[in-house]
């Protein structure tokens, strides 16, 4: 065991017992579960055994932690409470929400369900502070239950309340006004000033979410006179703070400036608290926000930043809320980095490092890593500022599951706010690559750079999806590359000022940088992208030719010597909303020198050839008009032509219930489940779903239908969805797409970009499983082989028709 041997002399065993007892009980009387105890218990009998202990020092032992265990117990719920309220000021959640979970433990072996529910509330905000809100709500609804059910009106106002706070963060905004607008109804009912104040601040918080600014000013200004009214100066504070914030978007730039002048007059006469050190920060960040709109007092606001950021920081240090202190010393080092004072700043970023290292505030800490990353980079040390990105890049894999709320202000995009902690590792990893000579010097940087990549595009889809579907995939495939004898993957890095192409040679990983930087080829995907979709022109050519020139014909040379047929490609950003088969290199497309096929990750991609013997199909569709979309005639024939090729079982229209499918899918092991039905993918999973007749089908449920495959000897090897449509210009929206077979569980997905309603998909689809009988043939080539054929018919050779089509994840 880690910090003594074994084994001990008798002497040094009782020393070490006596101060292990010490501790133990030290310990015992901190929060802890009876699991711990017993845990605790074990290991003293244990190290008696291992030291020599006779019988007399085990009993001393014993009776030391009896007593203590006895303490533990005569502690009531209020100490409890109180213990917990105490812990939260200081910024320590953890100890919070163990002291808050004992009380409610206490309160309900006395029978109090109303102290209980509070609690119960009590410990949900304190999960919610740690990012943890489907525990949150687990309490929170634990402890509405209770005051309904007692009657208490204003314990379930405050529950309703903190569930509305909840639902802000983590959707559906509906949810969140519906508890809400309850929860302010009762504290009016009840005359409850302060509550009411509170419940119209979290109103104001959902408004600003939801940019509704004119309307969020008004609530903050209402919550503000209800603070007052009820002598509840720290709350006035928090929504006179958010009024100006609210100012600042709705650009009364002036009002917001007399509202931060009245929140910094009102929170001077409060008692040193978390509040108060947190009030004291937004409105530092609020002066300095503040200064491009007034360019005569540039120099008095940084000053009035820069004292409340310094007085919040005193705050937090004089109540031992180190966790506060690390978000203002690092907050203070963002204002020197921002005035280019370099070395100051990274004296402040590294104690607010050294202050989230202490509290344990991952949140926080890859915050001071990264500044602490791009203030080296800038100072020139590319070493350090290397190993300063690594250090924020684990750090984030840590807490990746609180990053994909946003709470009280407007959705941003998971790679605006953390991809550039990932990309400007990359950008750094591939500079030192170019700076080396030598092959087996460059090799780790390259793949250190992909896998750096690899981190983000698996944190993007877990944010999409918002579940552990990505951790299941990764936990049982093998990189693709590693298994691609005929291949040649081809990883395309966009960062601000350049791209990158990283390619797996049989040789090895060879890089290609390309002087085309992200907003000029974003710019080209898009007119790309919207040209594709006019088939009665040829205006998409021009845009197709320069891709080429970017993302191919540099790799030319390479690939011609390379015995390989089929490109991989791991597209990123905008260029997972067009498909590669239609770049065109002047004489031909190119879909004709090569199959093709994507995935979200190479990670995330479990290549197997797929298994012809005994295949069965699964076919459903919707030819009719249901639920408000056009009829899909041609479906039926699609479905009829499928049956006669594959001997597929069909459901169409009104037997493809959603319960019809569901059963069918459980009764039987099927190897391909082909989808003929009108299908969305939105920016947010929850605008993502699959028709049926009478039902709109979310990936969540399609995940509970399929996932059955994969407690099977085989997992779904194919899912085709030959009706899909993802907006132009909607890169999450294709993240989704991207991300399909592995949130549904399968091995590979067949899906289109845009909906093509026409014969040409009949005869694509058809031409593709034809294709796939042919055990030489991959699901590349059998796609590769029916866009090609369907080229040939002039009426279908525009890539409006064919190109929509992408083979997803294993292309084997």
């Amino acid at each position: 065991m880690k910090g003594y041997s074994i084994p001990l002399t008798f002497q040094a065993g009782v020393q070490f017992m006596m101060r292990q007892n010490r501790a133990t009980v030290k310990l015992l009387q901190t929060p802890c579960s009876y699991l711990w105890r017993r845990v605790r218990r074990c290991s003293l009998i244990l190290a008696a055994l291992l030291t020599g202990l006779a019988a007399g020092e085990f009993l001393i032992a014993s009776s030391l932690e009896a007593a203590a265990s006895s303490a533990f117990e005569a502690r009531s719920g209020e100490q409890w409470m109180q213990d917990g309220s105490t812990a939260y000021q200081r910024g320590d959640f953890e100890q919070a929400a163990a002291s808050w979970n004992e009380a409610a433990r206490r309160f309900e072996a006395e029978r109090n369900a109303s102290r209980r529910s509070e609690a119960l509330v009590q410990l949900a905000q304190a999960y919610r502070s740690l990012g943890q809100y489907r525990d949150a709500l687990k309490y929170l609804e634990a402890a509405l239950a209770l005051a309904e059910a007692s009657g208490d009106r204003l314990q379930t106002a405050i529950a309703m309340n903190s569930i509305g706070d909840i639902h802000i963060a983590t959707g559906p905004a509906e949810t969140a006004q519906k508890y809400l607008q309850e929860a302010l109804r009762l504290a009016k009912d009840l005359d409850n000033r302060r509550l009411a104040a509170i419940v119209l601040n979290n109103l104001g918080n959902l408004a600003s979410a939801e940019k509704k600014y004119p309307e969020a000013l008004s609530l903050y200004k209402e919550s503000a006179a209800s603070a007052q009214s009820a002598k509840s100066t720290a709350v006035a504070v928090r929504a006179t703070i958010n009024a100006a914030a609210a100012s600042i978007h709705n650009k009364q730039i002036k009002e917001a400036k007399a509202l931060l002048d009245e929140a910094a007059e009102q929170i001077k006469p409060l008692e040193s608290s978390q509040d108060k050190a947190m009030g004291l920060m937004n409105i530092g960040l609020s002066y300095f926000n503040l200064r491009p709109n007034f360019p005569d007092a540039k120099d008095a606001l940084l000053l009035l930043a820069h004292r409340n950021l310094s007085e919040a920081a005193s705050v937090a240090e004089a109540i031992g809320d180190r966790r506060a202190a690390s978000y203002a010393w690092g907050h203070l080092g963002r204002l020197y980095e921002l005035e280019d004072r370099y070395t100051e700043s990274l004296q402040l970023t590294r104690r607010a490092t050294f202050a989230a290292q202490q509290s344990n505030v991952p949140e926080s800490l890859y915050r001071w890593e990264w500044q602490t990353g791009r203030l080296l980079a800038k100072l020139g040390n590319a070493d350090e500022a290397i190993n300063a990105y690594r250090r924020a890049v684990r750090t984030l894999q840590a807490i990746r599951p609180e990053l994909s709320v946003s709470y009280g202000a407007p959705q941003e995009s998971f790679r605006e706010t953390v991809g550039p902690v990932y990309f400007e590792l990359v950008d750094l990893l591939l500079r030192r690559a170019a700076s080396l000579q030598s092959a087996d010097q460059v090799a780790p940087y390259l793949i250190e750079a992909r896998e750096s990549v690899e981190l983000f595009k698996a944190a993007e889809l877990r944010d999409y999806f918002r579940d552990d579907c990505v951790d299941t995939a990764l936990a049982k495939v093998t990189k693709l590359d590693t298994l691609a004898q005929t291949a040649v993957v081809i990883y395309p890095i966009i960062l601000p000022n350049r791209t990158e192409l990283l390619i797996s040679l049989p040789n090895g990983l060879k890089r290609y940088p390309i002087d085309v930087d992200a907003e000029t080829l974003t710019q080209e995907v898009r007119n790309f992208r919207r040209r594709l979709e006019k088939r009665t022109t040829r205006e998409y050519l021009p845009h197709a030719q320069k891709l080429y020139d970017w993302l191919i014909r540099p790799l030319e040379a390479d690939l011609a010597s390379s015995a390989i047929d089929t490109l991989v490609f791991v597209p990123d950003g905008a260029l997972r909303t067009v498909p590669m088969a239609a770049l065109h290199d002047g004489k031909q497309f190119l879909i004709a020198k090569y199959a093709l096929g994507i995935t979200p990750s190479l990670n995330l991609s479990d290549p197997r050839p797929i298994k012809r013997e005994g295949m069965k199909v699964l076919a459903v569709g919707v030819t009719e008009s249901v639920q408000g979309y056009p009829p899909l005639p041609n479906v039926s024939q699609e479905l009829k032509a499928l049956q006669t090729l594959l001997g597929s079982t069909t459901l169409v229209d009104r037997s493809f219930l959603a319960a019809n499918f569901e059963t069918k899918l459980k009764e039987e092991q099927f190897s391909v489940v082909h989808v003929a039905s009108h299908g969305e993918f939105g920016n947010d999973v929850d605008n993502t779903f699959l028709l049926t007749f009478d039902d709109k089908l979310s990936l969540d449920r399609l995940n509970q239908m399929v996932g059955v495959f994969r407690f099977r000897d085989d997992p779904l090897e194919l899912l085709t969805l030959s009706a899909c449509d993802t907006a132009a210009g909607d890169d999450r929206a294709a993240l989704g797409l991207a991300g399909m077979a592995i949130k549904a569980g399968a091995r590979s997905a067949l899906a289109t970009l845009w909906n093509i309603s026409d014969q040409a998909t009949v005869d694509l689809v058809l031409d593709f499983y034809r294709e796939l009988k042919n055990p030489a043939t991959s699901r590349a080539v059998a796609l590769q082989r029916a866009q090609l054929k369907l080229i040939e018919n002039p009426r279908y050779e525009h890539p409006g028709y064919w190109s929509a089509f992408l083979m997803i994840n294993n292309w084997l």
